[in-house]
């Protein structure tokens, strides 16, 4: 079979009475993409009544929406929810957008017109302000709710955004628009710092990092929210409106049944690509398919992690971390502080501890070994030595799209 590395495909070779699966995002049949999945949303929200029949005219209306860095397509989605708020009596003059930067850069003008498109010459568009914030109180995880002042001052507030797997807050979407979406560095580090509690993983909707956020956005009381499933192009490929928590939940259901797998087993070895280009130009992006693939593998197993990684580590945080720490100083050194950058070398070492990581790369493979990997020049001598290690009876899982495809242990599945 043919696995992904960067522009090219490799083969390898797995014994059939060995091999356990080859795990692949699910077939889900899609009615419509890109704004004509929104419209049906927004018809028939979930948990709530339309927008259109809550909105008042004369209310401030603030749409949270994500920031460059995240994938979801805010130029597409958001006109047909300003569109509603119009037949529904509110103004352009009384809707504005506001970016959720969490921890990341203010934007420039010309990415605030890329996320809003057409919009941006009709709405107020601004960045979220880590230093213009109302402090609603604690969580009982203790992270301060410190939320950006124009989002609390709004008389009705929507919150935008995508849902995907997220590899500590279970999933991504929902009340994430608030936090870390519209809070403050300070506040993140607080709820952040809970990515090695056992319980936060991705696929988990209990995980405690996604408690807190959501009560968070409870104490700022979210209105309404409108979430988005893309497909692995970006597209919009399913949509839901409604309820903060109910309208995300049902989200959560349609991207399990397209990208979850459960198992009934784990294997002793779990050969993982990130799918190729662009998703491997460096191991930073591609820390996501080595994450997923924690799942597969059994405790004391090995991960054969197939990732080009041509532009090195892709971060320069995360390349001192990675080449400074061991794993455990990594995972103490999160919990102490967190931090933006290094929590992916941090996430990294928690796989390090759980098995070993045979690493297919560009790299070179002195530097790989300092990194705590193995270096291999090809999935199929990473294989062989693999089976070598672990004995002819070992098991094998092949996941093509590593980032995409999230394995689930299941004692029953």
């Amino acid at each position: 079979m043919q696995i992904g590395y960067d522009r090219v495909q490799f083969e390898i070779d797995p014994a059939p009475e060995r091999l356990l699966g080859v795990l692949t995002p699910n077939r889900v049949e899609v009615s419509a993409t890109g704004a004509e999945a929104v419209e049906p949303a927004l018809d028939n929200p979930v948990g709530d009544v339309r927008l259109e029949e809550k909105v008042k005219p004369g209310q401030k209306v603030c749409i949270i929406a994500s920031d460059i860095t995240r994938p979801m397509p805010s130029a597409v989605a958001l006109p047909p929810l300003v569109a509603r708020l119009n037949r529904a009596g509110v103004p352009d003059s009384d809707i504005f957008i506001v970016f959720g930067l969490g921890s990341h850069r203010r934007h420039t003008e010309d990415e605030k017109r890329r996320l809003a498109g057409k919009l941006y010459d009709r709405l107020e568009c601004i960045d979220s302000d880590p230093d213009d914030t109302i402090r609603l109180g604690f969580t009982e995880a203790g992270t301060p709710v410190d939320i950006f002042r124009r989002v609390v001052d709004a008389d009705f507030k929507i919150a935008t955004g995508n849902i995907e797997y997220h590899y500590f807050a279970g999933y991504s979407g929902g009340a994430k628009a608030v936090m870390p979406g519209v809070s403050t560095p300070e506040a993140i580090q607080v709820n952040h710092k809970m990515m090695t509690d056992p319980s936060s993983y991705a696929g988990n909707i209990d995980s405690p990092v996604r408690k807190d956020i959501e009560q968070a956005a409870a104490m700022l009381r979210v209105d309404y929210i409108l979430n988005a499933v893309l497909d692995e192009h970006k597209n919009i490929i399913y949509a839901v409106a409604g309820d903060v928590t109910a309208a995300h939940r049902e989200g959560v259901k349609f991207l399990d049944r397209l990208y979850r797998i459960p198992l009934s087993v784990r294997a002793d070895i779990v050969v993982v690509s990130a799918g190729g280009y662009p998703k491997d130009q460096n191991m930073y992006q591609a820390q996501k398919a080595l994450d997923n693939s924690k799942h597969a593998v059994r405790e004391g197993g090995t991960i054969i992690w197939v990732a080009g990684c041509k532009e090195g580590l892709g971060s320069t945080l995360f390349e001192e971390w990675m080449t400074s720490y061991t794993p455990d100083e990594m995972i103490e050194n999160i919990r102490r502080e967190f931090k933006l950058g290094a929590h992916k070398a941090a996430a990294i070492a928690m796989v390090m501890k759980k098995a070993d990581v045979y690493l297919v790369s560009e790299l070179d493979p002195v530097f790989v070994g300092k990194l705590g990997f193995t270096p291999f020049a090809t999935p199929a001598e990473a294989l062989a030595a693999a089976e070598k290690k672990h004995g002819p009876g070992s098991t094998i899982y092949v996941m093509p799209y590593g980032g995409s495809t999230l394995p689930i242990f299941e004692q029953k599945a």
